[in-house]
């Protein structure tokens, strides 16, 4: 996928950023009606719900690495590895429907999965584009 993403982090940056990530999140869904990637680390499908989209349409139009791994949806969470559990942080409401969220990684991006409390199926709650090598 070659699209140009603005690099900068003015207003326009940023709301050009987030339409970039509707737009790609609305062709994925239309390509992918069930809405759900196979995992070769977890054995197990990640589902990408409507909150997914939500978290990735506030968070990841603040940079353009975060943005462009948003744009590697299908590969990311099909290859992404199982690093760690760790506990939903508490008090944090989107957090709350989770029992368990799970860390992966896959090419310097963070992938945070949560599984569900009550179906015990997993949701992809947030893609970064990972960290800065200094």
């Amino acid at each position: 996928m070659d699209i140009e993403i603005p690099k900068g982090n003015s207003r326009e940056d940023i709301k050009a950023r987030r339409k970039i990530i509707k737009d790609f999140y609305a062709s994925w869904c239309a390509e992918h009606p069930e809405k759900k990637v196979w995992n070769a680390s977890l054995q197990a499908y990640i589902h990408v719900k409507f909150d997914s989209i939500n978290e990735a349409l506030g968070h990841a139009p603040r940079s353009e690495r975060a943005t462009r791994a948003q744009l590697r949806l299908t590969e990311t969470l099909s290859k992404a590895i199982f690093v760690e559990s760790v506990p939903p942080k508490y008090g944090d409401k989107n957090q709350k429907k989770f029992s368990n969220m799970l860390l992966l990684r896959w090419k310097g991006s963070r992938v945070l999965v949560g599984q569900r409390k009550s179906s015990g199926e997993y949701e992809q709650y947030y893609i970064s584009g990972g960290q800065r090598k200094k």
